[in-house]
């Protein structure tokens, strides 16, 4: 298999592994939801595309075409995961208070016809920047030292 591919997938699980060391970490209680969870600490999404982009970097050259591809594509899902995502999760969490204000206020009025959802919309969709960060340093020690160690497998000088 491709190993960009593998450097790639195996950091996006490594980093959701890590998400129930520091949930642990921050809650004193293990939990091992956050394994398929999104959002947290850190992010995996950075981790993978990060170690993706330094693979590639690492093995072609910082002047390839496919190191630019892997940086801008990377660099767009690391903005989405701590901007567009995280508001997402933001303006659900104010919809899950509203309903449940709405609760309340409904029970004063009983004209008023209010059903309340079965299930709140989910609030832990993106990151916070220091989580993307964390993620994206992890993804691009991850993807030098895989290059790396390919090199040394196959007995080959890394290109700089």
């Amino acid at each position: 298999m491709n190993r960009g591919i593998v450097t790639s997938l195996s950091a996006i699980g490594i980093a959701q592994a890590l998400k129930i060391v520091t949930h642990k970490r921050v809650t004193g209680k293990w939990d091992w939801r956050p394994l398929v969870q999104t959002g947290g600490m850190p992010s995996s999404h950075s981790a993978g595309v990060a170690s993706l982009a330094a693979y590639v970097a690492a093995n072609r050259g910082t002047r390839h075409i496919e190191t630019a591809l892997a940086i801008v594509f990377g660099s767009i899902v690391m903005y989405d995961a701590q901007g567009v995502r995280r508001h997402t999760g933001e303006i659900a969490r104010l919809v899950n208070d509203l309903e449940d204000h709405m609760g309340v206020i409904a029970d004063d009025y009983p004209s008023l016809k209010y059903e309340k959802r079965e299930k709140e919309l989910k609030e832990l969709l993106g990151h916070q920047p220091l989580e993307v960060l964390a993620g994206g340093v992890f993804g691009v020690v991850y993807g030098v030292a895989s290059a790396l160690l390919e090199d040394k497998k196959h007995g080959k000088n890394p290109q700089r």
